[in-house]
């Protein structure tokens, strides 16, 4: 595998990340509704800006979404990771962690000092890769979300830039 090349996702990049967010869907990550077999990835409320795309081999391999997690001025310091997904078939291949340090730096460069996340509390593996990554958990909504019969919590971590 060559490394990851990232880069800002366009429209064009649409129905590989519909497929790879229809194959990567899992509960141990989503609290949305499996997405729809034949639907597209971008719509009016999500559009490619703030979406980072990495790409292996010629093919889009994942993606990280960077938003802001208000619309407040007073909250316009901070950066919120708001989706992160990884091909199965790269999958510990440093894909993930390429995303988030491309996704701390345009965070940077847009002037944030901080950068925010949630995880679902049972996502040993993605809590691990965020901590190995300098995020620290600074709170827990104890029982949150009831998935597949069972309360899980949201952790929220985060770190400075």
């Amino acid at each position: 595998m060559t490394e990851p090349i990232i880069r800002p996702a366009t429209l064009t990049d649409d129905p590989a990340l519909a497929e790879l967010d229809r194959r990567t869907w899992s509960p141990l990550h989503a609290v949305t509704a499996r997405p729809r077999p034949a639907g597209p990835f971008f719509d009016d409320r999500s559009r490619p800006d703030g979406l980072l795309v990495a790409e292996v081999d010629g093919a889009v391999a994942g993606y990280i979404r960077l938003g802001t997690p208000t619309p407040l001025p007073c909250n316009a310091h901070v950066r919120q990771i708001q989706g992160l997904a990884v091909d199965d078939r790269v999958r510990g291949r440093g894909v993930a962690r390429a995303l988030l340090g491309a996704a701390c730096e345009e965070a940077r460069r847009q002037g944030a000092t901080r950068i925010t996340l949630r995880v679902l509390g049972h996502n040993t593996p993605a809590r691990r890769l965020y901590a190995s990554e300098g995020f620290a958990v600074e709170g827990v909504l104890p029982g949150e979300f009831l998935l597949a019969g069972e309360y899980v919590d949201d952790v929220l971590m985060g770190r400075p830039l």
